[in-house]
């Protein structure tokens, strides 16, 4: 299986519109970092997690010609602004996309892209298939088995999702004890770590830190990080063997 970091920004990105503090200003490529997404490529298949403002750019930079499936962790615009652009998926493939989110998320869905779900389909709107998902119900894409976890972003409820020994989790504050048993065994967290500094609904990075530990994955990878939070070396220095900073484009085979 591979995994592609489309983006691991937060919900502004990275740089930040205006802004001209270090970390917006470097040269550093991996300082620059669109809206959190994943691209998962396993037997035949593919699939995106979340379709943010950035989807279009970020499928064309990582040329994907064909996308069987596409997955929504929460319904915040950094996580579902360019789901419109699937309509390109849908002239080639000539097909609906199945999009497998909760009730919320969907519920958010219709009313954000109400024209694609109306009575009358206006000639080229997106086709989409919403499928519903519940936290510790599996579902499979293909032949292999996904499991969606449920965390909590504040409080509202978001999905991470696992596959074998991968997990990818954003947007997570806190994490119930029965969602933390149904990652038991993962070796590669992929988890969000906002800054340093105390937030009301994402992960700092000690905290961060201590919930890879407390599940015992072997590789940790961070995402969904501010500009706030310094610059790629200087995080990445900070952190203790088996942790890395991800970066836009950092491409992981998982075995």
């Amino acid at each position: 299986m591979k995994v592609t970091f489309l983006g691991t920004g937060t919900s502004q990105g990275v740089p930040v519109i205006a802004c001209h503090c270090a970390v917006c200003q470097s040269t550093d490529p991996k300082d620059n970092r669109l809206r959190s997404a994943v691209l998962i490529e396993y037997d035949d298949q593919t699939l995106v997690v979340d379709t943010g403002p950035d989807f279009r750019y970020q499928m064309l930079r990582a040329k994907v010609q064909h996308l069987d499936a596409i997955l929504i962790t929460h319904s915040h615009k950094d996580h579902i602004a360019g789901l419109d652009d699937v309509r390109a998926f849908n002239y080639f493939q000539q097909e609906a996309l199945p999009v497998y989110g909760s009730v919320a998320s969907h519920d958010a869905l219709k009313r954000e892209f109400y024209y694609a779900f109306s009575d009358f389909k206006y000639p080229g709107i997106p086709q989409l298939e919403l499928k519903e998902l519940s936290s510790g119900v599996p579902f499979a894409v293909g032949k292999k088995e996904i499991m969606p976890v449920e965390v909590m972003h504040h409080l509202m409820p978001v999905l991470g999702f696992r596959i074998g020994n991968f997990a990818y989790i954003t947007d997570a504050k806190t994490v119930s004890e029965s969602s933390k048993a149904l990652l038991e065994g993962v070796e590669v967290l992929v988890i969000n770590a906002l800054q340093e500094e105390p937030h009301i609904s994402h992960f700092t990075k000690d905290e961060a830190l201590a919930f890879a530990k407390e599940i015992k994955a072997k590789e940790t990878y961070l995402t969904h990080i501010s500009h706030r939070f310094g610059k790629h070396e200087a995080i990445q220095a900070k952190l203790p063997e088996g942790v890395f900073v991800a970066y836009d484009q950092l491409v992981l085979t998982i075995d």
